[in-house]
């Protein structure tokens, strides 16, 4: 739905460096959203959880900053931007851990 909001209605109120940056949200938005489907399906553990809440903090506070960005302008949001992405990043390591933990 925002990757075609961004399509018909900001193509022409945006220009190319605020679209690239919608852009990139919507791809790391949609992304992240298909790993809160996923994981649900592994085992329930502590974990677990922990790796949703951060694929969440890391949609609100990555793509979040990068909507508002686009949007606004305001290049400050941009230093929110760096919080969601660590918080993507730790959310794939444990996963990954947990996954291999389990294959032992």
């Amino acid at each position: 739905m925002l990757g075609a909001f961004g399509a018909h209605a900001l193509r022409t109120r945006l220009d190319a460096y605020a679209m690239g940056i919608w852009e990139r949200a919507v791809f790391y938005h949609f992304i992240h959203a298909l790993g809160l489907l996923v994981v649900p399906l592994f085992p329930r553990t502590a974990a677990r959880t922990w790796v949703c809440w951060l694929l969440l903090a890391g949609v609100v506070l990555f793509c979040g900053s990068l909507y508002a960005l686009a949007l606004t302008g305001v290049r400050m949001l941009g230093a929110i931007t760096p919080f969601g992405g660590v918080s993507f990043i730790a959310a794939w390591i444990v996963l990954g851990v947990c996954l291999l933990r389990g294959a032992r």
